[in-house]
């Protein structure tokens, strides 16, 4: 059986490697919209399982790790920012506050599914104008569920985290990795 991981993010390949010498990498295009009424562990887990589900279709013989991370502010997911701007408010929402990271991951084999969420506390220092304005120039805030990305320049603004620190960068590797072990 060959693993395939369902996504094209860059850090999930990396930590996926630690794990696993070769599999195939397949991102799942899938729509990411937010149903109504859905709360956001809910919205985590059904993104993480849909992005298996396309790729198992075409790869029902093989091992489908599907994933998503969202970030959440009081019950509001915070995506990935639309502009500049947008990531701004995000920051400045974010800024000494504790927020959650939850990542889902669903892992799909043709005889059994494995899935397992992580809910992680991140507190944040208050950040000034400046904080963000710079972070905001790196760019590394695109694609970025919250805003920011922890593995990079956004571990400045972290007081503490509670939790598991790989499910915040999006891949929950020692989870992965147990799994895998019983299935290989």
């Amino acid at each position: 059986m060959t693993v395939i991981l369902a996504s094209s993010s860059p850090r999930r390949k990396e930590l996926l490697q630690k794990s696993v010498e070769k599999f195939l990498i397949k991102p799942a295009d899938i729509d990411e919209t937010v149903a109504f009424e859905e709360t956001p562990l809910d919205y985590v887990e059904r993104m993480a399982k849909e992005k298996a589900t396309v790729i198992v279709a075409d790869y029902p013989n093989d091992i489908v790790i599907g994933c998503d991370t969202t970030v959440v502010l009081e019950e509001l997911i915070m995506g990935k920012p639309e502009s500049d701007d947008d990531a701004r408010d995000v920051l400045r929402q974010l800024s000494g506050a504790c927020h959650q990271v939850l990542t889902s991951v669903y892992i799909a084999t043709p005889t059994e599914i494995f899935q397992k969420t992580e809910c992680v506390d991140v507190y944040f220092y208050d950040l000034e104008s400046e904080d963000i304005e710079n972070y905001l120039a790196t760019g590394e805030h695109r694609d970025k569920a919250g805003s920011y990305g922890i593995q990079g320049q956004g571990a400045l603004f972290v007081k503490e985290i509670k939790g598991d620190y790989y499910s915040i960068v999006g891949f929950p590797i020692g989870y992965v990795h147990q799994v895998l072990k019983k299935i290989l």
